[in-house]
């Protein structure tokens, strides 16, 4: 995937470039836990989120402010700040190959680091001074924690694959659809269901291709860890024949690919268009 992705990614290089730049920010922490945020924010990362944004910003013809950058970031804060609570409830000792702020310290600093991000990300969206845009990311991070929640009250339990739908587009696709509808509404357009769908469709996709490559051993540490601790995701649901879950869950992804694409069929083909529909594909490529 990294080679395809870095090619898309140059499409809207400059773009990107100012994400990263509002993500500096002057901590006013410890110098050692300091370092160790800002290494975990530069450490090689997707940037998936504001790219699919940036991508159908650009496809649909749509200007973008400074103030979509500094949104973008926010975004980027706030899936961060996830991404160390979660390491903290799965108790991982690695993170994007750098070893994770509750192993080199410990839970509780690890828990007010990711705190603290999420009040960087609340600074930078008060200054975009959108009160529609506040509303959405208050409702995007009390989402992700009912996903959490929900989470943890079905483990060990196979529940339907409705249930986990659910989950994941609570824990998951809620950011990537909140980034997108937050980003037009900035732009001063008028959020269409079309694009609504297309964001919630692409983070389902992303999620569910994640839970299949952790059950096909392709990260065999996360994978080992989800069933340890009682987390069944779509493949254990689907079936159980773990070879015809594996198949199912590539329907499963298959189709909100498809349903994703669907939603773009009506913008206008260019460069962003068609490193969009790539970056859709890119998601069924297991």
């Amino acid at each position: 995937m990294n080679k395809q992705y870095q090619k898309i990614c140059e499409v809207v290089k400059a773009d990107l470039e100012r994400v990263n730049k509002n993500l500096v920010f002057s901590p006013d922490l410890e110098p050692e836990l300091d370092k160790e945020l800002e290494g975990f924010l530069n450490a090689p990362s997707k940037r998936i989120r504001s790219l699919m944004t940036i991508l159908y910003l650009r496809s649909s013809k749509m200007y973008l402010l400074p103030a979509h950058y500094e949104l973008l970031a926010a975004v980027e804060l706030i899936h961060n700040a996830s991404l160390i609570h979660d390491d903290v409830i799965d108790e991982s000792k690695i993170r994007r190959g750098r070893t994770t702020l509750n192993d080199k310290f410990d839970n509780q600093l690890a828990v007010i680091s990711g705190d603290y991000l999420l009040g960087e990300s609340l600074k930078k969206l008060v200054k975009i001074g959108s009160i529609p845009v506040i509303d959405i990311f208050a409702d995007t991070v009390k989402s992700m924690c009912l996903g959490e929640v929900n989470q943890y009250f079905n483990k060990y339990k196979k529940t339907d694959i409705e249930k986990y739908v659910e989950k994941s587009s609570q824990k998951t696709g809620s950011l990537f659809e909140s980034a997108l509808k937050a980003s037009i509404i900035l732009a001063g357009n008028e959020v269409e269901e079309k694009a609504v769908e297309f964001a919630s469709n692409f983070g389902l996709a992303f999620q569910i291709r994640d839970d299949l490559l952790n059950i096909i051993d392709l990260d065999k540490s996360k994978s080992a860890s989800d069933v340890d601790e009682g987390i069944y995701n779509a493949p254990m649901l689907l079936s159980d024949n773990l070879n015809e879950g594996i198949e199912k869950t590539k329907d499963l992804l298959n189709n909100y690919v498809n349903c994703a694409k669907q939603c773009i069929d009506d913008l206008e083909e260019s460069i962003y268009k068609k490193s969009l529909t790539e970056l859709l594909e890119l998601l069924e490529d297991v």
